[in-house]
């Protein structure tokens, strides 16, 4: 990518330690509904899919209460400050998340002012193990998800980075396609979507598929939404490169519920499907970048997802 703009002013950095950023990350996506149930985050069977793929142990992470204390944040001792290499790894990680909000940004405030309304920046929370929100507790585990509470967005890239590592989906445009993504959410709270879906689950209850199936045209819109800003933002700014496209592609493919569920257990469940299958994730991303219109993500008016 060519990020060559102004660096968001909306970072907050929470990290207790450093953390390389290794040129990228992968993540589901996904917003994280207060109340114990996560409507979004990676979704709670994808968290426990890629939780036992990393060999990380969820016990008392997954439908955790927002109204109990979080823990503390893990810090480095003193003795065991990272050195220059380390550090500087942070700061990179740190400017390209920066410049990729920056990039939403001013693309989101362009799109709401054409729509006569006025656009709200998010925040985007950098942590390093386990922070606090305003839908609970964040861990790492649990991937990026946005919170509409506070809307922020959460973020541990050393964990982006571990997925990358481990799904095969790798480079800066990747890591960029999710932070649009979850951005994606904040436009959807900022447009009532968020709402009126969790209003809809509601009626439902729990994980059933009918409630399910609600997630996942939100998270494919989230997908069609990054689309739109990549496709804006490169015709205004140039800023996508020889082999990008094909990262966020692969990016959104690597993280369909039909290819975790299939590495991990064997067989597929659609009922239980969260964010879409690779292929759907795949088309309504690539319908957002290659149509560069927020009219074209209406996931909910169609039958054909």
């Amino acid at each position: 990518m060519r990020l060559d703009g102004p660096e968001s002013e909306n970072v907050e950095d929470r990290r207790g330690q450093g953390g390389g950023f290794g040129g990228g990350g992968l993540g589901g996506g996904g917003f994280r509904i207060p109340g114990g149930r996560i409507g979004g985050g990676i979704g709670t069977i994808a968290i426990l899919l890629i939780a036992a793929f990393l060999g990380v142990d969820l016990t008392g992470i997954v439908g955790d209460d927002p109204g109990q204390p979080a823990p503390q944040e893990r810090r480095l001792d003193p003795g065991q400050a990272g050195n220059g290499q380390q550090a500087g790894r942070e700061d990179a990680g740190r400017r390209f998340v920066a410049q990729v909000l920056g990039e939403t940004e001013r693309v989101w405030t362009e799109q709401f002012s054409q729509m006569g309304r006025t656009y709200h920046d998010p925040t985007l929370v950098l942590f390093s193990g386990v922070t606090r929100s305003g839908c609970g507790t964040a861990q790492s585990e649990t991937g990026p998800f946005y919170c509409p509470n506070d809307q922020k967005v959460y973020i541990d890239l050393d964990f982006m980075q571990q997925l990358q590592n481990r799904l095969g989906a790798r480079g800066d445009f990747a890591a960029a396609y999710i932070i649009a993504h979850e951005v994606g959410h904040h436009v959807q709270n900022e447009l009532g979507v968020l709402e009126r879906a969790h209003q809809f689950q509601a009626r439902y209850g729990g994980n059933s598929p009918e409630a399910n199936q609600i997630q996942v045209r939100v998270e494919l819109q989230a997908d069609c939404f990054a689309g739109v800003w990549a496709n804006l933002a490169n015709r205004e700014r140039h800023i996508l490169e020889d082999g990008d496209i094909e990262q966020g592609l692969n990016a959104a493919a690597a993280v369909g519920d039909d290819r975790l569920q299939r590495q991990m257990r064997g067989t597929v469940q659609p009922e239980t499907f969260t964010h879409g299958s690779s292929a759907q994730r795949v088309r309504w991303f690539r319908r957002g970048l290659e149509s560069g219109n927020i009219r074209a993500c209406d996931t909910f008016g169609t039958q054909q997802l």
